[in-house]
């Protein structure tokens, strides 16, 4: 009887040693076969990867269909980046990242529009890109999507509704939105093309005011501005104004480099990360163009036209025009993996030069012009029906009579 006693002690003894040593060792490695696949610092991590593993295999074993692994963890990865509540935090597969490499190249396949998720679960088009089918059958900046070829859109992830909304060129999709003021559903049947987006283009105004339109901040941007700048400021013209209106934003190193163009010596924009480490962006003012400057900006105006918008209203290089901007104040950074996918993540939030973060806030313009419900609703507006860019004028023949 002792003897029995004096193994059983041996065997708990042992069995507690085991579990402390698991709970309390500074590693841990988690092992499959002959191959370490984790080695960690974290007991928790170590957990929660064996949990996911087991419930990978247990799903595989016992769900009444056969389940491919790669979906399965695909999907495990999505969880985790779409359990942060962050629009802009995502994880891509091999196929979406290609996509969104050639939306910011200019050029893919779909509808042209630009899209974030709100507080409450409604996808939310920021603005469409234009002269692209979403543009031209009327979808505006603040349309939610609810449905998308019928099927119900709404908490689903954005790169989830991005796949339903992209397809071949010259096939149909329809979606389904609510228009704030708009009782009804409005449905859109919206034919897919390749858009390849032109994203600045210009034209000299009664032969002295320039105008130059910023659709989008993609790789070329900077270049074609400054092309585009050079040309009419060599036809000798007395004011400038850049239209930034239903601009969704971009890669901020391009808005930077369009910023110095047009502003003095000055800081244009700083970021702060999670420890407060600051970045800050200056213009060296050589390049400034040196004629009175109108800024158009709406609620379409989010992320890198609001650095823009920020940087000339707070050092007074121009004066903004039109209604309250987006309200997008995060930087985003992108990384590939091996694999071909990649993850797209909120690295840190950024400033105007007075240290204004105008995330969910946006920026009021210096002068309020409100677009009448009949002229927003027409799919292409002309310049001289644009009671916004009239405005604007206004102020630009101002500015240069003053001066």
């Amino acid at each position: 009887m002792k003897k029995r006693l004096a193994w059983l002690f041996v065997i708990i003894l042992l069995i507690v040693s085991n579990i402390a040593t698991f709970l309390f060792s500074n590693t841990l490695s988690l092992a499959f076969g002959n191959k370490v696949l984790l080695t960690t610092d974290s007991p928790n991590t170590a957990i929660n990867v064996k949990k996911l593993i087991m419930l990978k295999d247990f799903l595989q074993k016992n769900y009444y269909l056969p389940l491919e692994e790669d979906k399965l963890m695909e999907g495990s990865i999505k969880g985790m980046f779409d359990s942060i509540g962050d629009p802009y935090t995502i994880y891509m597969t091999p196929s979406e990242y290609d996509s969104f490499v050639d939306e910011t190249e200019g050029s893919f396949g779909g509808i042209g529009i630009q899209i974030t998720l709100d507080d409450e679960g409604f996808v939310t088009i920021i603005a469409p890109i234009e002269d692209t089918p979403g543009e031209r059958v009327g979808l505006k900046s603040g349309d939610k999507v609810i449905k998308v070829n019928g099927e119900d859109i709404v908490n689903k992830s954005l790169s989830e509704v991005v796949a339903k909304i992209k397809g071949e060129p010259g096939t149909k999709v329809r979606l389904t939105i609510i228009r704030e003021g708009i009782s009804d559903y409005i449905e859109k049947d919206i034919i897919r093309e390749i858009i390849k987006i032109k994203t600045v283009k210009s034209e000299i105004i009664d032969n002295e005011y320039g105008y130059i339109r910023i659709s989008m901040f993609d790789r070329n941007t900077s270049k074609d501005f400054n092309n585009h700048l050079n040309s009419i400021e060599s036809k000798g013209i007395n004011g400038l104004i850049i239209d930034l209106r239903s601009n969704p934003g971009g890669l901020l190193n391009e808005v930077i480099k369009v910023a110095d163009r047009i502003l003095g010596e000055q800081i244009i924009v700083y970021t702060e990360d999670r420890n407060k480490n600051r970045k800050e962006s200056y213009s060296d003012g050589k390049n400034k163009i040196d004629i009175p400057l109108v800024l158009l900006v709406d609620e379409g105006s989010a992320s890198a036209s609001e650095i823009l918008a920020g940087a000339v209203k707070d050092s007074k290089s121009g004066t903004l025009v039109g209604t309250k901007t987006f309200g997008k104040g995060l930087v985003q950074n992108v990384e590939d993996l091996s694999d071909g996918s990649g993850i797209k993540y909120t690295s840190s939030e950024y400033f105007t030069p007075n240290g204004i973060n105008i995330h969910g806030v946006g920026i009021e313009p210096d002068i309020r012009v409100e677009m009448p419900k009949e002229l927003l609703e027409r799919p292409k507006l002309e310049l001289e029906e644009d009671l916004q860019f009239l405005k604007a004028l206004e102020v630009l023949k101002s500015k240069i009579t003053n001066d």
